[in-house]
C-alpha cells in the first residue's frame, strides 16, 4: 500500500479498543475528529448496541428495523446525521431521540409510520432537516414539531395520508425554505397559513384534494412561479397541479400573479372542466352571489323548550351561514346555541329574551344574502306544587265568560252534569291543519292538580266521569296540531267553560272556600298515557275488591268518607287528626252507573 494509507492503517490499529467499537457487519470510518458508522443492507433487526459515543454519522438504511427504542441512541450526544430510511419502522417510543441534542438531519422516509404524537420527536433542539416521506402518516399532533420549530429548514411530508396538518405549528416554521406536502389528502388550507414563512422558497402541494387555494400574504409579497419552471432569487416556486381545482373568482388572484405555462387543469365548474388553468381568460373566473333557498318564516315555542330556526343558502362558492340575534350580536356556538353545518340555528333552551327577529346571513366571495325569522317565546306554565289553593292560572283565569287567549267564544259547552260526571261538547269554528288530537284540561276549586284527557281528532264530545260532587270546575278544550312552519307540535285553545257538579244527598259542606285552585302542568303525550294507565289500574283494583265481597248496606250519609273510602256500619271511625274530604274519584260510579243516553258514549 501507499505510504499515506499505511500511516492511516497504523493509526487505526493503534487506537485503543477500535476493533471492538465498530458493530459487527458494519463499516466504520474515522475521519478525525468524528466517526461514521455505515450499516446499510446488513439485515439488521434492531439498532446496533454499544455504539461509539464519538459517532457523528449513522446510516442504517435498507434493513428490517421495526421499532426505535429509548436505549437505541443513548449517549450519542455528538451524532449529527441519522438515516433510518427504507426500514419497517412502525413504532417510535416517546423520547427515543432525547439524547441526540446535536442532531441536524433525521431521515425516516419509506417506513411504516402511521402517526406522530407529541413526544416521539422530542429532544431535538438543533434539527435542520426532517424527512418523513413515503410513510402512512395520517395525523400529526400539534406539539410534535415544538422542539425544532425555530431551527427546521427542510420538512418533507410527501406521499402520506395526511388530511390536515397542525397549521398553527406550520405557521411558526420561521426558517423553513422547503416544504413538501405533495401526494397527500389535504382538502383545505386555512387563510394565512404561510404568512410568516418569510424564507420559504419551495412549496409543493401537488396531487392533493384542493379545490381552491386561499390568497396568502406570502404569495402577495413575492413572485410566485410554477413548479415546472425555474425562478429567480427571492421568489416562491409553488406546485399545485393534480388537484381538483374549482376555477372561479377565488382563484383569480393566482391567475393574475402567475404567468408560467404548466399542466394544471380545472375540474369545475362544468363549463371549464378539463381546460388548462393558465389558458382560461380572467373574465371566466366568476362566482355566483348567494341565494337563500330555504328559511323558516316564524316560530313559536314555550319558555324552556328547544327550537330550530332553519336557513339554507346556495351559490358559487358554497356560502357560509351565520346568524344575528335580535340584539344585533352575531350568534356564537355555545352549550345553548349552535349553528349546524346545514345552516340552521339550534336553541336548546329558549328564554324570553330570545323573542324577536333573528337574521340569517349567507356569505361567499360574491356577496351576501339575508333572511329574517321571527321567534316568539311564550311564558312557561307553572306546575302545580300542592300548596294551598290560590287564584287559578288555567287558561280561563282572569278572562270574562271563561274565554281563553285565542279561544272561540261559545265553542265549548257542558251538558248532562251529575254529581260525578259531565258531558263536554265542542265545535271548532275553523279547521286546524295537521290536527293530531284534542286535549281537555280541567281543575276544581279544592284541588291544585290540573287534570287532562287526550281525545281522538274525530271526536266532538267526551264524558268526564272522575268528578267530585258539589264542586266548581274550570274546563278548557285545546287542539293539538303540527305547526307547518316549524315542524313542532303546537296547541290552540278552542274554548273554556265553568260548571259545578251536583251535590250528593246529605253531603257535608266543602271544607274549602269556593276559590279557584292554582297550578298548571305542561302537558305531554307520554304523561297522558301514564296517567290514564294508572287510573285504569286503580279502577280494576276497585272493581276486583267490589266483586269479591258481599256488598253492604247503602251509605246514606257521606260525612264519614275519608281519603276516598266510605266507612259502612261497623267500619273504623275517622281519625280526629284527619280532616274529612269529599271523594275525588269514585270507582263504583265508573262501573255501576248506567250509560247516558243521547250522546253515543259509554263510561270509561
Amino acid at each position: 500500500p501507499a505510504p499515506p494509507l499505511l500511516a492511516l492503517w497504523s493509526l487505526l490499529l493503534t487506537a485503543p479498543g477500535w476493533a471492538d467499537l465498530c458493530p459487527r457487519r458494519c463499516h466504520c470510518q474515522a475521519p478525525a475528529p468524528s466517526l461514521a458508522v455505515l450499516c446499510a443492507r446488513t439485515g439488521l433487526l434492531f439498532v446496533p448496541a454499544l455504539l461509539d459515543a464519538r459517532t457523528a454519522e449513522l446510516r442504517l438504511t435498507d434493513n428490517f428495523i421495526a421499532a426505535v427504542r429509548r436505549q437505541d441512541f443513548a449517549n450519542l450526544t455528538r451524532l449529527l446525521h441519522l438515516t433510518l430510511s427504507r426500514n419497517t419502522i412502525s413504532q417510535i417510543l416517546p423520547w427515543a431521540f432525547a439524547d441526540l441534542r446535536a442532531l441536524r438531519a433525521l431521515h425516516l422516509d419509506s417506513n411504516r409510520l402511521l402517526a406522530l404524537d407529541g413526544e416521539q420527536l422530542r429532544g431535538l433542539p438543533n434539527l435542520r432537516h426532517l424527512i418523513l416521506s413515503n410513510n402512512q402518516i395520517s395525523s400529526i399532533a400539534p406539539g410534535a414539531l415544538d422542539d425544532f420549530v425555530e431551527t427546521l429548514e427542510d420538512l418533507d411530508l410527501s406521499y402520506n395520508n395526511l388530511e390536515g396538518l397542525p397549521w398553527a405549528a406550520v405557521g411558526r416554521l420561521a426558517n423553513v425554505n422547503s416544504l413538501n406536502l405533495d401526494h397527500n389528502l389535504i382538502a383545505h388550507v386555512p387563510p394565512g397559513a404561510f404568512a410568516n414563512l418569510h424564507k420559504l422558497a419551495r412549496l409543493d402541494m401537488t396531487s392533493n384534494r384542493l379545490k381552491t387555494i386561499p390568497p396568502d400574504p406570502l404569495f402577495l409579497r413575492i413572485p410566485v412561479y410554477a413548479k415546472s419552471r425555474g425562478s429567480p432569487l427571492s421568489s416562491l416556486v409553488l406546485g399545485f397541479g393534480g388537484n381538483p381545482l374549482h376555477c372561479n373568482c377565488e382563484l383569480l388572484w393566482l391567475r393574475r400573479l402567475t404567468r408560467e405555462d404548466d399542466l394544471e387543469t380545472c375540474a369545475s365548474p362544468p363549463g371549464l372542466l378539463g381546460r388548462y388553468f393558465w389558458t382560461v381568460p380572467e373574465e371566466e373566473f366568476v362566482c355566483q352571489p348567494p341565494v337563500i333557498t330555504r328559511a323558516s318564516a316564524r316560530a313559536a315555542v314555550a319558555e324552556g323548550q328547544p327550537v330550530s330556526l332553519r336557513c339554507r343558502g346556495s351559490g358559487d362558492p358554497a356560502p357560509s351561514v351565520h346568524w344575528v340575534a335580535p340584539d344585533g350580536r352575531v350568534v356564537a356556538n355555545s352549550s345553548r346555541l349552535r349553528v349546524s353545518e346545514a345552516g340552521s340555528l339550534e336553541i336548546a333552551v329558549t328564554r324570553p329574551r330570545d323573542s324577536g327577529v333573528f337574521t340569517c346571513v349567507a356569505s361567499n366571495a360574491a356577496g351576501d344574502a339575508t333572511a329574517s325569522v321571527e321567534l316568539s317565546v311564550g311564558p312557561r306554565p307553572r306546575e302545580g306544587n300542592g300548596s294551598r289553593p290560590g287564584p287559578s292560572d288555567i287558561l280561563t283565569a282572569g278572562r270574562p265568560n271563561g274565554t281563553a287567549a285565542g279561544a272561540e267564544p261559545g265553542a265549548v259547552a257542558v251538558a248532562e252534569v251529575t254529581a260525578s260526571s259531565a258531558l263536554v261538547r265542542w265545535e271548532p269554528r275553523a279547521p286546524a291543519p295537521g290536527l293530531r288530537m284534542y286535549q281537555i284540561q280541567y281543575n276544581s276549586s279544592a284541588d291544585d292538580t290540573l287534570i287532562y284527557r287526550m281525545i281522538p281528532p274525530s271526536s266532538r264530545s267526551f264524558l268526564v266521569l272522575d268528578l267530585a260532587s258539589g264542586r266548581a270546575y274550570e274546563l278548557c278544550v285545546l287542539a293539538v296540531y303540527d305547526d307547518g312552519a316549524t315542524a313542532l307540535t303546537a296547541t290552540r285553545a278552542l274554548g273554556c267553560v265553568g260548571f259545578s257538579t251536583l251535590p250528593e244527598p246529605g253531603q257535608c259542606p266543602s271544607p274549602h272556600p269556593p276559590a279557584l285552585g292554582g297550578g298548571t302542568l305542561i302537558v305531554v303525550l307520554g304523561g297522558a298515557i301514564a296517567a290514564s294507565a294508572l287510573a285504569f289500574i286503580f279502577i280494576l283494583i276497585a272493581r276486583h275488591r267490589g266483586g269479591s265481597k258481599t256488598p253492604g248496606p247503602p251509605v246514606s250519609h257521606v260525612c264519614s268518607q275519608t281519603n276516598g273510602g266510605a266507612a259502612g256500619p261497623g267500619g273504623p271511625p275517622p281519625r280526629k287528626d284527619q280532616e274529612p274530604r269529599a271523594l275525588a274519584i269514585d270507582p263504583c260510579n265508573l262501573w255501576d252507573r248506567q250509560p247516558h243516553r243521547g250522546h253515543g258514549l259509554s263510561p270509561v
